[in-house]
């Protein structure tokens, strides 16, 4: 239906539903923050890292979507360039750890990373359907989505990289697919921008 918030860019997240939603999310990622960095330590997995500062990022973004919610369009466009940025600094971490990891390869613990990427995977399903409906609105609402989505994403890619270090033995495979998550987070970041920098336009006009 047109009219429905899941299907209007121009939803702010005025929703006592949605605010609600929020909490429960931002909650979520917090502690997984805790369990995945813990665990990817303990493992020496670079992949299990990197999705654990995506939990990070994402428990304080939003956190910051939550305070702009009835916020001038402008505050919003802005909160949302944050993000954007945000996830532009994660991916550049990301692929730097990774680098310097290359040169000291150290085979991760299989059994640790496909765990603990069943729990985060089970934590973002959870997010993702809560904001289903909510996907569409605007780039402050948007990169809610778009974070809870990539989260799921690299969850799936972290377990199969946990097949093929059990498999093979290898911590190239825990690097490639950190190597993507960082991608991952390049190309949302880009996304996020664009419509950011379209809706400050607007604001403007």
């Amino acid at each position: 239906m047109a009219g429905c918030c899941g299907h209007n860019k121009n939803f702010d997240g005025m929703s006592k539903q949605y605010i609600r939603i929020l909490w429960i999310i931002i909650a979520i990622n917090a502690v997984m923050f805790l369990v995945e960095m813990s665990a990817g330590i303990g493992a020496q997995s670079q992949a299990l890292q990197a999705d654990a500062l995506d939990f990070l990022g994402d428990t304080l973004t939003y956190g910051l979507s939550l305070w702009v919610i009835g916020k001038a369009a402008s505050i919003r466009s802005n909160a949302a360039m944050a993000k954007g940025y945000s996830l532009l600094v994660m991916a550049l971490i990301v692929f730097g750890s990774t680098i310097y990891r290359v040169f000291v390869l150290n085979s991760p613990d299989a059994f640790t990373m496909g765990a603990i990427a069943i729990a985060a995977f089970t934590a973002n399903v959870v997010s993702v359907l809560l904001l289903m409906k909510y996907k569409d609105g605007d780039a402050n609402v948007r990169s809610v989505w778009l974070c809870s989505r990539n989260d799921a994403i690299g969850n799936l890619v972290v377990l199969a990289a946990a097949s093929g270090v059990w498999v093979t033995g290898s911590a190239w495979i825990d690097l490639g697919v950190a190597f993507f998550l960082a991608t991952l987070f390049l190309s949302s970041a880009w996304q996020i921008l664009q419509q950011a920098s379209s809706e400050k336009k607007q604001v403007h006009v």
